[in-house]
């Protein structure tokens, strides 16, 4: 086969993972990639995560968040030896591609990833959606019912719409205020 231009096919390349593996994924391809003298072939390997406020006990935590589940990123350029390492990596299933060879993410899909990971501003996790029938449980709203009209995942908070005096009266509330039906 002879020695390729490293740069050649170099490329963002999608493995698979064992959910819940993939940090242990990423430490164990830099290991290899170091005892195996890759370092030409395979550059850089990430698990692309996003910052996100959950409530614990009525306070918001800041937590980081997979962006994709069972996936790590590979920077790399594939040849038979660099495929072959990553694919032996323990809890790899496989690349993300048809058969043997590994798709490339292309840069739009790796521009979206970026700006994702690059957003530091955490934002609140909403199982919240429009149209969601609710119940409020905190404030002075307490035990009313109804619609959820809008959610701003920024700031954490939601508008219900809240029948008063027979009247369809929009509510702002924290996600924290309020629980599905």
């Amino acid at each position: 086969m002879g020695k390729q231009d490293p740069n050649a096919g170099r490329n963002w390349y999608v493995v698979h993972t064992y959910a819940g593996y993939e940090d242990s994924v990423r430490e164990a391809l830099k290991q290899r990639v170091e005892s195996f003298g890759m370092q030409d072939y395979i550059f850089d390997v990430q698990v692309p995560k996003e910052k996100q406020l959950t409530f614990r006990k009525g306070e918001p935590i800041e937590e980081e968040k997979k962006l994709f589940p069972g996936y790590v990123l590979v920077d790399m350029t594939v040849t038979d030896e660099s495929w072959y390492l990553v694919r032996n990596t323990p809890n790899v299933t496989g690349f993300v591609g048809s058969g043997n060879i590994p798709v490339p993410v292309t840069p739009e899909e790796f521009g979206v990833i970026e700006r994702r990971v690059g957003e530091q501003e955490a934002k609140f996790k909403s199982d919240f959606q429009v149209g969601d029938l609710v119940v409020i449980i905190d404030g002075p709203f307490k035990n009313y019912e109804g619609t959820v009209d809008s959610v701003d995942v920024n700031k954490g908070k939601l508008t219900v719409m809240v029948l008063i005096f027979d009247r369809e009266t929009p509510v702002e509330l924290d996600f924290t205020q309020v629980k599905k039906k």
